[in-house]
């Protein structure tokens, strides 16, 4: 049997996600995202094409290192403004009955001990459909508004994020026994207390002692999902994720990133089996391939690129408005987003990356490529990358909103299946099962 693909939709609960200024055509939708029915619809699109995931992003902070301030992001929707991605799964959730949700919630600013219960209610809501994107964050706004002066040193983010997620496992996993509710209504006993126990974790940066506060849930412990591409990043990512995303310009560039990761596996004990890896992907699909271009052309015409710099501008801490349109970056120190930054490590096609470079490779608004094609050269470069860069899948980035999920759905899908190479019927079980077929977080055998 062929090997079977992956897939998430990625989006963020705001206007203006990846694909910058694309909220401007007059098809997308984007605005509607204020509406709880908007989303329900976009995850029943979503169940129809067998998506495994919704992927939501989040971010906490403001985008205002381009030019010293926020007006750029504020002026042009960069992922501003933005609600809370938590609050969109319940209802979500009620109107599927497969479809996987992966949220990405910043731990740097919550209590473990609260996060915990807030996933473990998240489990049982979606009846053990939760997964969370463990992010540390890397906006310096992010840190003021939460009232400290700057954020931590990337490293050290990472040191505390693996005390977090060691206190939030113990919580989920090893609190209450699986037999521990017994809901005896003739004794009167709903919870055995010799079966719940506290669990005491002191280490340098937190400190809780104390029970869960929610019975297991069906999956216990969310599945973990991450992004770290920098040393440290990747480290973390070998150490607590299932699934893994990565961003490239490159088939090359992917597979480096998960040749990387596969060695930062084995140091952990762990296989490259062990996880999925899922690169991002973003479509234009046409009929024909001069509808697939005349259609690109047209997204291109509304997209911002310097929307685009000014998301880029926050993720490596550079602020390129201070730089000629021709003028060499050379700016390389940054406790922002480490793997964003090394990007002016290498020269673009032997030269030093400048603003208007980086403006160019911008087209659709962001530094991500686009397949662009007939459903039949969409899924050619989906199979080529799965071989030649060794992912599982794909986080499908959206542009226009909600035609492009609905085109994927409609034109994409029903070629890879006839390859064989993705899911006809979705299978029983929670999202990990789904995923990764066990039960369990590894963590816990």
């Amino acid at each position: 049997m062929a090997r079977q693909l992956l897939l998430n939709a990625f989006h963020m609960n705001c206007v203006g996600h990846i694909c910058h200024g694309l909220w401007r055509h007059p098809r997308d939708r984007s605005r509607e995202y204020l509406r709880q029915d908007w989303w329900n619809t976009l995850a029943g699109t979503l169940e129809r094409g067998l998506f495994d995931g919704l992927f939501l992003a989040d971010i906490v902070g403001t985008y205002d290192v381009y030019a010293g301030n926020a007006e750029a992001a504020l002026a042009g929707a960069v992922q501003v403004p933005v609600n809370d991605p938590l609050l969109l799964v319940p209802g979500m959730a009620q109107t599927t009955r497969h479809l996987g949700f992966g949220v990405t919630v910043n731990l740097s600013y919550e209590a473990p001990y609260l996060l915990a219960r807030r996933f473990s209610t998240l489990d049982h809501l979606t009846e053990g459909r939760i997964g969370w994107n463990v992010v540390t964050g890397y906006l310096d706004s992010a840190a003021r508004a939460m009232g400290y002066e700057r954020q931590m040193a990337h490293d050290q983010r990472y040191d505390r994020a693996d005390e977090y997620m060691e206190i939030v496992h113990r919580l989920w996993e090893q609190s209450w026994d699986s037999d521990a509710v017994r809901y005896d209504r003739e004794s009167g006993i709903f919870t055995d207390p010799a079966k719940v126990r506290p669990i005491d974790y002191r280490g340098r940066y937190y400190r809780v002692e104390g029970i869960h506060l929610s019975e297991p849930s069906p999956q216990r412990s969310p599945v973990i999902f991450q992004a770290g591409s920098s040393p440290r990043g990747a480290r973390f990512a070998a150490q607590h994720a299932e699934c893994i995303f990565v961003m490239g310009l490159s088939k090359e560039a992917v597979k480096q990133t998960v040749e990387r990761i596969t060695r930062e596996l084995a140091a952990q004990g762990r296989r490259r089996e062990d996880v999925r890896i899922l690169a991002g992907l973003t479509v234009v699909v046409g009929a024909t391939s001069r509808e697939a271009e005349e259609k690109y052309a047209e997204y291109c015409r509304y997209a911002s690129p310097e929307g685009g710099l000014t998301h880029f501008a926050s993720s490596t801490g550079v602020d390129f408005s201070r730089f000629d349109l021709d003028e060499p970056i050379t700016e390389r120190k940054s406790e922002a987003n480490q793997s964003a930054l090394a990007a002016f490590t290498r020269k673009h096609q032997g030269e030093p990356w400048t603003v208007r470079r980086l403006l160019e490779q911008m087209k659709l608004g962001n530094r991500n490529g686009a397949f662009v094609g007939t459903p039949s050269e969409v899924a050619d470069e989906m199979q080529s990358w799965m071989v030649e860069a060794d992912v599982d899948g794909f986080n499908l980035v959206h542009t226009v909103v909600p035609e492009c999920f609905e085109e994927f759905v409609d034109l994409v899908l029903p070629e890879l299946q006839s390859r064989g190479i993705y899911k006809t019927a979705y299978a029983e079980g929670t999202f990990r099962e789904k995923l990764l077929s066990q039960r369990r977080y590894f963590r816990a055998r």
